[in-house]
C-alpha cells in the first residue's frame, strides 16, 4: 500500500525534477568539455572550468540525486590529493554507487571508452576527465595503469582518481579480489565504505559514505601491489564486517561459460586470478582448456572426470600406468578430476613435459625402421608396452592420429597431436625414462627389451618410482 501510494505522488513529482535538473546540466557540462580533447594530450580543467565543474556540477550532482529520493551520510573526512591520490570504493553493488563521485567532489574515475557515447550522460561523464578502457584496444591495460599511475603522481595537479577495485557488482556480501590498477603506482589509498541501510520500502533512500584514513603503503607493499591490494581490502572488509573470498568477475565468467558447455557452473569456479598468478595462466588459455575439459567429461553429470571417461579420451584401456597418470591430475585422492585439478595437471604436469625435444623422441622410439613414418604395427607395439596392455587395440588413436588417412603417421602429424593433447605427454615421458633406465642396467631398447616390458609391464619398476613421480 505504502508502495503505491509513493508510487502515485511522488513518482510523476520526482520524475519532473529529475528533467529539470537534467536540463540545466547538460548545457553546464557542455560548456566545461566545449573543444576539449578526449584522448591524447589531455591535461587537467584549471581555471573557470574546474571551478565550475567542482561546484555548479557538483551542486547539480546532488540536486538530481535529491530528486530521485537518496538522503547521503558522510562519515570520516576525505583526504586531499596531495594526502590520498586515489580513493578505492567498495563495496560496488549498484548504479547508484556514483553517487560517491559526487559527494567526493567529481574525482576522475575509470571507465570503458564507449560509455562517453552515451546520450546526456556520456557528456555528464566528460567532466570527469576519466581514464579510458578500451576492448578494442591490446595495450588499454597497460596504458589504463601508466595513466593512473601518471595522475597519482602529479604532485595535485589532477584531481583524486576514484576506482571500484573489485572491477565489477556484487551482492554486497563479502569483498573479491581487488584488481591491482588502484595500487600499482604505490602511493596512499584511501579507502571508501559503501553502505546503504535501507531495509523496507520508504519515501527516501539512505546511502552511507565512510571515508577511513588512508592507507599509507611499506616498502614491501610498494613494491608488491597483489599485498598492498589485499592489505587495504583486509581493512574494509573488517570495518564493514564482511568476510573476504579469492574469487573474482574472471570466476563468474568461467561459470557462465561452464554453463553454456552443458557442465555444472561450480565446474568453472577455479578462483581464476589466484591460480592464473601461480601458473602464468590467461583468460583464453583457461577458456580452451575449460572446453576441452567439456569434451572429456561431456558423459558425466557431476562435472567431474573419473578414470573411466580419462581412459576414454585417451582412447586407451584402464592399466597401472593410466591409473598412475590420472592419481598425477587426482591432486585430492577423492578418485575424480575437478576442473582445477585438470588445469594445474595439464599446466604443471603436461605442458613442461611436451617440449619439441620429447616428442622427437618420442617419434623416434615409435619408427623403430627409422623411415620417418610410423605403421600401426610399430604404434602398437611401442604403445602396448607403455601402458602395459598386451592386447591393447590402439586404431581408433593411430587413425586419429594419421590425419590423411595415409595408413602411415608422419613427423607433422605427429607433432601436431602431440601439441594439441598434452595429456599424452606424460605418458611418453615416463616411457622414456623406462627406456634409459632399462639402458643404464644394459637392456637397450631394442625389440626384445619391448617385449620384455610387454610380458612383465612396467610394473618392476613402477613402485620405486611411484613416490618420485608423484613429487614430479
Amino acid at each position: 500500500v505504502l508502495c503505491f501510494l509513493l508510487g502515485i505522488i511522488l513518482v510523476p513529482l520526482r520524475s519532473i525534477f529529475m528533467v529539470l535538473v537534467l536540463m540545466v546540466t547538460w548545457p553546464v557540462a557542455a560548456l566545461i568539455t566545449f573543444k576539449r580533447p578526449l584522448k591524447r594530450d589531455v591535461k587537467p580543467l584549471t581555471g573557470w572550468r574546474r571551478f565550475m565543474c567542482r561546484t555548479v556540477m557538483g551542486f547539480l550532482g546532488r540536486l538530481y540525486f535529491f530528486s530521485m529520493g537518496f538522503r547521503v551520510v558522510v562519515k570520516g573526512k576525505q583526504a586531499s590529493s596531495a594526502e590520498a591520490p586515489i580513493l578505492a570504493v567498495a563495496p560496488h553493488s549498484s548504479f547508484f554507487d556514483a553517487i560517491v563521485c559526487i559527494v567526493a567532489g567529481l574525482p576522475s574515475t575509470v571507465s570503458r571508452s564507449e560509455t562517453l557515447a552515451t546520450p546526456i550522460f556520456g557528456r555528464f561523464l566528460r567532466c570527469l576527465q576519466p581514464v579510458l578502457v578500451s576492448r578494442k584496444d591490446p595495450d588499454s591495460r597497460k596504458n589504463t595503469i601508466l595513466e593512473i599511475s601518471n595522475r597519482a603522481k602529479s604532485g595535485g595537479r589532477w584531481p583524486q582518481v576514484l576506482i571500484f577495485p573489485e572491477g565489477t557488482c556484487t551482492n554486497r556480501s563479502c569483498l573479491i579480489t581487488f584488481k591491482q590498477g588502484a595500487f600499482v603506482p604505490g602511493v596512499p589509498v584511501q579507502p571508501v565504505l559503501l553502505r546503504y541501510p535501507n531495509k523496507l520500502v520508504s519515501g527516501t533512500c539512505s546511502l552511507s559514505l565512510n571515508f577511513l584514513p588512508p592507507h599509507i603503503p611499506t616498502e614491501e607493499e610498494k613494491q608488491n601491489p597483489n599485498k598492498f591490494a589485499q592489505s587495504v581490502r583486509t581493512v574494509m572488509a573488517k570495518s564493514l564486517c564482511v568476510p573476504v573470498t579469492d574469487h573474482t568477475f574472471e570466476d563468474c565468467r568461467l561459470m557462465i561459460s561452464a554453463g553454456e558447455l552443458t557442465l555444472p557452473m561450480e565446474a568453472g569456479l577455479v578462483e581464476f586470478t589466484k591460480i592464473s598468478r601461480k601458473l602464468d595462466l590467461k583468460w583464453d588459455n583457461v577458456k580452451k582448456e575449460l572446453e576441452n575439459f567439456a569434451t572429456i567429461a561431456c558423459s558425466c553429470k557431476g562435472g567431474r572426470i573419473r578414470i573411466e571417461e580419462f581412459a576414454n579420451f585417451l582412447k586407451l584401456p584402464i592399466s597401472p600406468a593410466l591409473q598412475e597418470l590420472f592419481s598425477l591430475f587426482d591432486r585430492d585422492g577423492d578418485g575424480t578430476i575437478d576442473f582445477r585439478e585438470y588445469v594445474i595437471g595439464v599446466t604443471v604436469l603436461c605442458r613442461p613435459a611436451n617440449t619439441e625435444e620429447v616428442i622427437q623422441t618420442a617419434f623416434k622410439l615409435f619408427d623403430i625402421d627409422e623411415d620417418n613414418n610410423i605403421t600401426l604395427e610399430e604404434f602398437a607395439g611401442i604403445l602396448r608396452s607403455a601402458v602395459g596392455v598386451c592386447d591393447l587395440n590402439v586404431s581408433k588413436l593411430f587413425n586419429e592420429i594419421d590425419a590423411d588417412g595415409s595408413g602411415h603417421i608422419t613427423y607433422d602429424e605427429f607433432r601436431s597431436f602431440a601439441l594439441s593433447h598434452p595429456e599424452y605427454a606424460k605418458l611418453f615421458t615416463t616411457y622414456i625414462e623406462l627406456q634409459r633406465y632399462q639402458g643404464l642396467l644394459g637392456e637397450g631398447p631394442d625389440s626384445d627389451a619391448i617385449s620384455h616390458c610387454c610380458n612383465d609391464s612396467p610394473s618392476d619398476h613402477q613402485e620405486d618410482s611411484n613416490s618420485d613421480k608423484k613429487d614430479d
